[in-house]
């Protein structure tokens, strides 16, 4: 009797010792499966940078530096002046900033493609004008052709100023022409005292 006592005993015993062993494997291999299923990584490192960061990577760290140029565009555009341009830019780019061309601009006698130099005087001759350094401008010796000469020259002349030049032309256009230097008293803004001041330096 006591035989089979203990054989029973070492029976419950290697019963109950395997079915420990199988709970163990079941359980590892859920912790596995359980392992495997759970994503991976941390995603505090999949934030976007700051825009902080972003500007400072993308901001162009000479643009406050940039080179301008200083030109002086006059004649035959919609607002003569002068301006200044990004370093680089060209005729073109001038006229534009200066209105563009009038309708009786001469636009043949511009190079458009020339880069600016700072500086420069970009003249818009009217269409038949000859350029000033031969219509003749104020000076010692030489005198301005009312006739011919373009708002530039006449600017050369003592009181004469973009806005008095225009007009200047704008007589010459609607007379067909100066036929003597007094005519120019005809044209508003000349009275005598600016007459007189300019009278020896202009001919027909």
């Amino acid at each position: 009797m006591e035989n089979e006592t203990s054989t029973g005993r070492g029976l419950r015993l290697r019963v109950g010792l395997g079915a420990g062993v199988v709970l163990v494997l079941v359980l590892a291999g859920v912790a596995v499966l359980v392992s495997a299923l759970a994503p991976h990584g941390s995603t505090a490192t999949a934030a976007p940078p700051s825009t902080r960061t972003r500007v400072v990577h993308t901001a162009d760290p000479t643009a406050a530096d940039s080179p301008t140029a200083f030109v002086h565009v006059v004649g035959q555009v919609a607002r003569p002046g002068l301006y200044e341009l990004p370093a680089g830019s060209r005729v073109v780019d001038a006229v534009a900033a200066a209105g563009g061309f009038t309708t009786s601009a001469d636009q043949a006698q511009l190079n458009l493609a020339q880069v600016i130099e700072d500086g420069q005087q970009i003249v818009v001759l009217a269409q038949g004008a000859v350029p000033a350094t031969s219509a003749g401008q104020a000076g010692a010796g030489a005198t301005v052709n009312i006739n011919t000469a373009d708002t530039t020259a006449l600017e050369t002349l003592d009181g004469i100023g973009p806005s008095l030049a225009q007009r200047i032309l704008d007589y010459r256009t609607a007379h067909g022409g100066f036929r003597t230097v007094n005519d120019l008293q005809n044209v508003p803004g000349i009275g005598p005292k600016k007459f007189a001041a300019i009278k020896a330096k202009v001919r027909t």
